[in-house]
């Protein structure tokens, strides 16, 4: 009798789910968190940014977590040396912030730049 390996289902994750997200809302998406080999942890783009979304007149950084996680990364955010100057240069800082529910994934959004509503 030969074994056959099962492969584990792979779920997808808060980061696939929103890149999805935005690009059926119309975006270009690129994924700016990368794994830094030899430090062994993954790195943001200036520390806060996940995703980076664009369409005419409009670029998004996107940083992606749980709903669990959700106040640790707002901090992140508020506290980043970078984030002024984001939004001086006009992009649109948003969390995403995953749960699932018993119909399905839902996302909450922080918008950081809506009347510079910092949470």
């Amino acid at each position: 009798m030969a074994l056959v390996k099962r492969k584990k289902s792979k779920k997808t994750s808060p980061l696939q789910r929103s890149k999805k997200l935005l690009e059926s809302e119309g975006y270009t998406v690129a994924i700016v968190e990368r794994w830094n080999p030899w430090a062994k942890v993954r790195q943001d783009l200036f520390g806060i940014i996940d995703l980076l979304a664009i369409k005419p007149g409009r670029t998004l950084g996107v940083q992606v977590t749980t709903l669990s996680h959700k106040q640790p990364h707002i901090d992140k955010i508020k506290t980043s040396p970078y984030f002024p100057t984001l939004q001086q240069a006009g992009w649109t800082i948003v969390l995403h912030s995953w749960r699932e529910l018993k119909d399905g994934w839902k996302v909450d959004l922080e918008d950081f730049n809506a009347n510079n509503k910092t949470n």
